[in-house]
């Protein structure tokens, strides 16, 4: 799903990029797609082809370090599917060795791209809440089954719903307010017969700001997706960014209007503003998936900063991995 849907219609869209490999361990699916690629069976074949500069690894979460840590050896850039690897250790080996080699390493963090997340995050840039007390973003689903025939239902390193979603509601967090002071956590396993974490409430901790963070597989009727509150106001925002659904039908990010919604799903601000109270909609920013793949473009090639920085997904997998100890002991992690 990952390279249909997100990797390859990005990669066609923006135009300065041939998919030339792919690896399927059977079957020729992507040629469906790309009928001039050329499948290939081992991981290896695509770091034996000189022409290949770019390697993007989206297979499950424990390969990513060593398939990540491979095509850098053999003096490819790289694009890692979030999670970046399942442990810090693992991502500072992978940064360390991309700054060695001078490669691009960065990591898809698609949703800092989301329409609400842009957003949210002018209005917070903005002040239009005043000093910022609280921040409440979800990420829930409706699944009340185990899906079949999916690594991710299982018990194997790096699965579980807080690595899943998890990476993108800690990277938008992150990207607004930086590493946190602390983290508590609790992970559970609500559907029946389900065998890892299908649900967590992380609070990330900074001086004067609570930042709550929940998902679950069995939330069927929807809430808020963001929450703000601030001395002055605050901000609520419904509904989930419409590129993905736009992707999984086919569509490409390069028609007009893409990554617009419809004015039933703006946010609404209720807040006071050079001594007027204003309320009302904020229209939703577009939504931008293919600013990533302009900018991996612009690091290989005009030697540009990546986006998503190799440090800032160390930190990430930092407070995963805290947040999984606070859940253990029942004791808020410090850093």
């Amino acid at each position: 799903m990952s390279g249909k849907v997100f990797h390859g219609p990005l990669l066609k869209a923006d135009g300065r990029f041939q998919v030339r490999k792919v690896h399927e361990r059977t079957g020729e699916k992507s040629k469906a797609d790309y009928p001039a690629v050329e499948v290939v069976r081992r991981f290896e074949a695509l770091l034996e082809d000189p022409a290949i500069e770019l390697v993007v690894v989206n297979t499950p979460n424990f390969l990513h370090f060593a398939q990540a840590r491979l095509a850098l050896e053999a003096g490819k850039h790289v694009v890692v599917e979030k999670p970046f690897t399942v442990t810090s250790g693992e991502a500072e080996q992978l940064a360390a060795l991309a700054s060695r080699k001078g490669l691009v390493l960065t990591v898809f963090q698609n949703r800092r791209w989301d329409g609400d997340f842009l957003t949210v995050r002018e209005v917070v840039g903005q002040g239009l809440l005043g000093q910022l007390v609280e921040y409440e973003a979800h990420y829930d689903r409706y699944r009340n089954y185990i899906e079949a025939n999916t690594w991710k239902e299982e018990t194997v390193p790096g699965s579980g719903i807080l690595y899943n979603l998890g990476s993108h509601m800690i990277d938008q967090a992150m990207v607004l307010f930086g590493m946190p002071a602390a983290v508590t956590a609790d992970l559970s396993t609500q559907r029946p017969g389900a065998s890892i974490h299908d649900s967590y409430h992380v609070v990330l901790h900074y001086p004067g700001l609570r930042v709550v963070l929940k998902a679950s597989y069995l939330v069927r009727e929807q809430g808020p997706r963001y929450t703000l509150h601030g001395l002055d106001g605050s901000f609520l925002k419904w509904g989930l960014d419409p590129q993905e659904d736009a992707l999984k039908a086919g569509r490409l990010p390069n028609e007009p209007g893409w990554g617009t919604e419809p004015e039933a799903w703006w946010g609404q601000l209720n807040t006071q503003l050079g001594g007027l109270h204003v309320t009302g909609k904020v229209e939703t920013k577009a939504g931008a998936y293919p600013q990533f793949y302009h900018n991996v473009y612009a690091a290989i090639r005009e030697g540009a900063p990546p986006a998503v920085q190799p440090q800032q997904a160390v930190q990430l997998i930092q407070v995963i991995e805290s947040a999984i100890r606070s859940h253990d002991s029942g004791q808020t992690v410090k850093f």
